[in-house]
């Protein structure tokens, strides 16, 4: 089969490498997946420049999506031919969807309703559960004023629709304009343009001085800052997937406890079974209803592979970059 790997850390043009490697067969309670599409998200390119590698050649990304053609033992026959998104299929193992087929545990291929293309479905795996978790753990939003986080990117666009569907106002942070509109169209009823506005002022401006009643945040080592600005509301809750800044984050503590702000954090690849399971019937029941709108913004070649990762690590692209295979 056609893939795409690499054998080191590296430079997208330094280290990813297109040809062909052996066809997977599925194992026991595995299934084999046609691949059409595989998603491609920041995640996948910070692996490819620095995480260690787990084994001699590291076959790329999480998301995808196409059509089981194989089943290994314990799996119904009848699932073949069905079509699937895909998650975590490069998470703690070498063998992601940068290829024609791959083969993984059968759980982590979810039918995919037959209303959504192929390229949307690349997108659900990473930005869609995140999104959906992110708005679980931040508790009922109804009537509240929640501020997104980088409501223009990939993540923040699914959660400000998944806010304003519960009914709640969304104040939502971006730079560029063309993101600062991609939050607008999800439903951001203020944009604050990070780069050349004080955010913790604004959020005051928006709210009469009170603060969001909830944040949703994509950059801990950013936001962590304006929580003694007051941009969170005293009891309120900040549910946080990710920091620009991995390693330690200085926290005002004083904010903190005198505030009794509440603080929540999840990495999407290590849900607990149960918070994954109610995830994907979500998403499921809102890919049905016809309520998500999603934004493939570059598609490419598996040929052009390093130019999609460059594309990602520039962030020149509104919403999702995608492989089509």
């Amino acid at each position: 089969m056609k893939a795409a790997w690499y054998r080191r850390n590296g430079s997208a043009r330094d280290v990813l490498e297109v040809g062909e490697l052996p066809t997977p067969q599925p194992g026991p309670g595995e299934v084999r997946v046609r691949l059409h599409t595989s998603g491609v998200n920041p995640s996948d390119v910070k692996s490819r420049l620095k995480r260690p590698l787990i084994a001699e050649r590291i076959v790329p990304h999480s998301d995808g999506a196409g059509i089981i053609d194989a089943v290994g033992d314990g799996v119904p026959a009848s699932r073949v031919g069905e079509r699937v998104w895909l998650w975590n299929a490069q998470w703690q193992r070498p063998m992601g969807t940068a290829c024609e087929c791959v083969a993984l545990p059968a759980q982590q291929a979810v039918a995919l309703p037959d209303e959504v293309d192929f390229d949307a479905a690349a997108c659900f795996g990473i930005p869609a559960l995140t999104a959906i978790q992110a708005v679980h753990l931040a508790g009922p939003l109804q009537g509240k004023t929640v501020l997104v986080t980088g409501a223009g990117n990939a993540v923040g666009h699914f959660v400000t629709q998944l806010a304003v569907l519960q009914g709640a106002t969304v104040i939502g942070t971006a730079g560029a304009p063309a993101r600062q509109q991609h939050a607008r169209d999800a439903g951001a009823l203020h944009v604050i343009d990070y780069q050349r506005e004080p955010v913790a002022a604004r959020v005051a401006e928006l709210t009469q001085g009170r603060g969001a009643d909830v944040v949703i945040d994509m950059d801990f080592s950013s936001t962590a800052a304006l929580l003694p600005q007051k941009i969170l509301r005293p009891h309120g809750r900040l549910a946080c997937y990710g920091s620009n800044q991995p390693g330690e984050v200085v926290v005002d503590f004083r904010t903190l406890l005198f505030d009794s702000l509440q603080l929540v954090f999840f990495v999407v690849y290590e849900l607990l079974p149960h918070d994954r399971a109610s995830a994907i019937q979500a998403l499921t029941a809102l890919l049905r209803a016809g309520q998500l709108r999603h934004t493939v913004g570059q598609t490419f070649a598996l040929d052009d592979i390093a130019a999609a990762h460059e594309a990602v690590e520039a962030g020149r692209v509104v919403g999702n970059v995608v492989i089509r295979i």
